[in-house]
């Protein structure tokens, strides 16, 4: 009986690679000690279950994890679980791939994080405000039991808002109330706030695109004072830092 013939791994595209290096090189600046065997491996096992898997804009799915990961090493500085967790956070999801599979190949509590990413991925939002509030009771027993799952689906969100051109009115829509309603406040008591506003920022412009619009303009029609109020206030502090030598 002939053994059977091992499946040659299809190539990462240099799209992916690049983002992927430039991943590894935000991950050492913060955290040096990291391990990177293992977010490699995560890498890979990734790539290799999403397969040809494509975005609604039609790139890899692959990049969606990685951008996920970005976010979690960028703006969290969190570690290298977290990290191997954003990386593999769709596979459960939307692969062949198992909880016992990514407990054995990583850990435990890497499958820990992974499944209870998807768990809230599943959970269906209404505009109904009691089951609103029993979907948010159901999202904080999961961060009771490790904040890092929350965490991780806090950056998986913000990547998604940051792509929802490529969806349909009616999914931007759902998904920018549910954002505004669920994922920015979690966001606020959690103090991520740079990640609050923007998921705040992204769900307006599909809640009120007239509004959003009339803010930007504004700001926009400003910002050359604001720069040049903020430049005088800059050059007013370095001088006396100067004055201090500090």
């Amino acid at each position: 009986e002939q053994a059977p013939i091992e499946q040659t791994p299809q190539p990462i595209p240099e799209v992916v690679q690049k983002q992927y290096d430039h991943l590894v090189e935000t991950i050492r600046a913060y955290n040096p000690g990291a391990d990177f065997a293992q977010i490699d491996a995560a890498f890979r096992y990734a790539a290799a279950h999403h397969g040809a898997q494509k975005r609604k804009d039609g790139s890899p799915f692959v990049t969606h994890p990685i951008a996920v990961a970005q976010i979690v090493a960028e703006e969290l500085h969190l570690d290298s679980e977290s990290i191997i967790a954003a990386l593999l956070h769709d596979c459960i999801e939307d692969t062949d791939a198992t909880y016992d599979d990514i407990a054995k190949r990583f850990s435990p509590t890497v499958a820990d994080l992974v499944e209870g990413v998807s768990k809230l991925t599943r959970v269906h939002y209404t505009s109904k405000e009691e089951e609103q509030m029993e979907n948010l009771r159901k999202m904080l027993m999961a961060m009771s039991r490790d904040i890092r799952v929350i965490l991780i689906k806090v950056c998986d969100r913000l990547h998604n808002m940051r792509t929802m051109e490529y969806q349909s009115p009616k999914k931007q829509r759902e998904k920018s109330l549910e954002t505004m309603e669920i994922y920015a406040p979690i966001a606020h008591r959690l103090g991520m706030q740079k990640l609050k506003w923007e998921l705040e920022d992204l769900s307006l412009r599909y809640l009120d695109p007239v509004g959003y619009e009339e803010i930007e303009t504004q700001l926009a029609k400003r910002s050359s004072a604001h720069e040049e109020f903020l430049a005088s206030v800059q050059q007013r502090i370095q001088q006396r830092m100067d004055e201090e030598g500090i």
